[in-house]
């Protein structure tokens, strides 16, 4: 197994280079960091390599045998981790290529523009464990390969589809396929209590400042909006998220 010392090592710049969006788009490649997240990762085929701080002892190293793994120091870990104190393993994965059939993938989240890292990967995760089929990145939206993204969707961006593209043109495409399309508006839409769970829909939410494109909302079937029985002028884009998804599926 090889093991590498110094953080000066021309492998350990091609990591660095994977914590920015510019790095990730020309390789086609992302990096996980931490237990948890490699865990996933393991669970998949999407793995190109893994590295281990000696130290490391959370996974087994013979879990980790079907894969390319290098050793490295804790210099090394600290040069190449996105926070402050790394647990001190990490994986290089292949970024998703993944395609939507909408006669089998009916329940959608759109994403308007969200820029917070830590929104859009806590919209990801909420979308699994309600039970979505995909989330579609507009444009103007940030990275799903983000390390902050990663970190906050906690492998959940493994469990559903996660695709990008013009808005437009997939409301275009959801309307064809017959599934109901939904905003979210602060005002002037629909109480979204008034509309019932089903089987199949997609949920736009915007930006965490403007909201979802006005000339988005006039496509949608319809806008809806959570009210709001305190002092707060709004909710959390997340937040909102969790409580229009959990209210438009339809229970198990």
């Amino acid at each position: 197994m090889e093991e590498l010392q110094s953080a000066k090592n021309v492998r350990v710049k091609e990591w660095k280079k994977l914590l920015t969006k510019k790095g990730r788009d020309q390789s086609g490649k992302y990096m996980l960091e931490g237990a948890h997240l490699v865990e996933e990762a393991l669970k998949t085929n999407e793995i190109v390599e893994i590295m281990v701080q000696h130290n490391f002892t959370a996974i087994k190293i013979e879990q980790l045998r079907e894969f390319p793994v290098t050793l490295i120091s804790a210099e090394i870990s600290q040069s190449i981790s996105a926070t402050e104190t790394p647990q001190g393993i990490f994986a290089v994965c292949k970024k998703r290529d993944v395609g939507l059939d909408l006669a089998i993938h009916r329940k959608l989240l759109l994403l308007d523009g969200v820029q917070d890292p830590g929104n859009i990967g806590t919209m990801i995760r909420t979308a699994d464990a309600a039970g979505i089929d995909a989330v579609i990145f507009g444009e103007g939206t940030g990275d799903l390969y983000n390390p902050k993204v990663l970190r906050s969707a906690q492998g959940s961006h493994f469990h559903l589809k996660v695709v990008g593209g013009k808005l437009s043109e997939w409301i275009k495409q959801l309307k064809a396929a017959d599934i109901p399309v939904y905003g979210s508006a602060i005002e002037n839409g629909e109480p979204f209590i008034n509309v019932p769970s089903s089987d199949s829909f997609a949920l736009i939410v915007g930006n965490e400042g403007a909201g979802v494109d006005s000339a988005i909302l006039r496509q949608t079937d319809k806008n809806l909006y959570i009210p709001l029985y305190g002092q707060s002028e709004s909710l959390n884009v997340a937040v909102a998220a969790g409580i229009l998804l959990y209210h438009l599926q339809k229970p198990i």
